[in-house]
């Protein structure tokens, strides 16, 4: 592997790559952590639409994954589809400063999550590539941690300049914008790894988007099975932080944002190494476990202190489950269809998200907040059963 020398106990491009994603988080998060208040009291969306909006960009972004990871796979290059994708959604950002109704927020975020399923594919493949496989668990959990201290000072961020802003959501977005420059920037110090050596590439280059990569790779169907079932009661953390409204009040949005986004920088460099030594099995269980006991939690809660303690769970859980359901699927998957492979998993996620969103949303706006997040725990029991189960009928794909 070339240039071995590590910044924070990881490889340079793994850390630079983190810096990326940090930059952007930070950006996109101080977006995130006020757009519930921004469409529900500001442009007057109802809690429906919060899910829905979330629900179809995510899903909009995974359809674009796929086709992205088989590009880039197929020109055997990562870096130039990474730098557009980013670009786009940063640019987007700019442009909500100018948006006067809840549907055109719709049709600008689905414009940055286009420019999301351009980048995401590429640059975890970009992640496998640069590191050998025994240290892919703890270079996603600090790519995933980087990207989350991001989210972590996005909200904090928003929570304190809010006041001084005199409230102003606009000006925000504008300040968001030029952080999510930085971004793009770092990405200058990112170098394009590609294939470990010529015999890894494939003699001809792949003329089709391949849908039998499931046959071809048969283990890869049950992470991707699995975790799509999970992703059904997977609510956005958007509809989610609705709930603060309930027991606190709207300015305490951005701050159990940041209790989320905390623990999961605090735990997912952690939870990636033991992904290292135990497998990721056994990480994505205990993930899968800590999510059924946050909605649970959130649903019962009726305090700010007990509302936190749930947020901390639902930060350990996707610190075992983001970057681990990555590490999987590279650990799975022959390096030229390493992009295709992450593609085809967060099309899943994506879809999944989608399901989860609207249902979500529906159930939140028709029933209340408690009604959605039973619903989030018993879909997230049912993908933690049939987790276990295929583990058990084939250990193989989940190892």
């Amino acid at each position: 592997m070339e240039n071995d020398k590590k910044i924070f106990g990881v490889r340079k491009n793994i850390f630079f790559l983190g810096l990326v994603s940090f930059f952007n988080d930070f950006s996109a998060e101080i977006v995130q952590s006020v757009m519930p208040a921004f469409l529900t009291v500001t442009l007057g969306a109802p809690a429906f639409f919060v899910g829905f909006i979330e629900g179809a960009a995510d899903a909009l972004a995974s359809t674009l994954k796929p086709i992205s990871g088989w590009f880039s796979d197929k020109i055997g290059k990562r870096k130039g589809m990474a730098v557009l994708g980013y670009s786009i959604s940063v640019g987007i950002r700019l442009f909500l400063t100018l948006a006067q109704n809840f549907w055109q927020v719709f049709g600008l975020r689905m414009g940055d999550r286009i420019g999301k399923g351009m980048r995401d594919a590429p640059r975890d493949a970009m992640i496998a590539e640069s590191v050998p496989r025994e240290e892919l668990g703890r270079s996603y959990g600090l790519h995933r941690a980087m990207d989350a201290l991001g989210a972590t000072l996005g909200p904090l961020l928003a929570f304190f300049l809010l006041p001084f802003l005199g409230g102003s959501y606009r000006v925000l977005f504008l300040i968001s914008f030029f952080l999510g420059l930085g971004a793009i920037g770092s990405f200058v110090l990112v170098k394009e790894k590609g294939r470990d050596d010529e015999k890894d590439r494939p003699q001809v280059a792949p003329t089709k988007l391949k849908w039998d990569i499931f046959k071809e790779n048969k283990k890869f169907i049950f992470i991707v099975l699995t975790i799509f079932i999970f992703g059904l009661g997977a609510l956005p953390t958007g509809l989610i932080l609705l709930k603060t409204r309930e027991i606190g009040s709207i300015g305490q949005i951005p701050l159990m944002y940041f209790v989320y986004s905390l623990i999961f920088v605090l735990a997912s460099v952690p939870l990636g190494r033991l992904a290292d030594k135990i497998g990721g099995r056994i990480v994505i269980i205990f993930g899968f476990l800590f999510a059924i006991i946050s909605y649970l939690g959130l649903a019962q809660a009726s305090h700010i202190m007990s509302m936190t303690i749930f947020f901390i769970t639902l930060g350990i859980y996707s610190a075992a489950t983001d970057g681990i359901q990555r590490m999987l699927a590279a650990q799975m998957l022959s390096k030229d269809l390493l992009a295709t492979g992450q593609g085809f998993l967060n099309m899943a996620l994506g879809f999944s998200s989608l399901v989860a969103g609207v249902l979500g949303g529906i159930l939140w706006t028709k029933f209340g907040s408690s009604s959605a997040l039973y619903y989030a725990a018993i879909f997230s029991f049912l993908g933690l059963v049939v987790f276990i189960i295929v583990s058990k009928i084939k250990k193989g794909p989940v190892d």
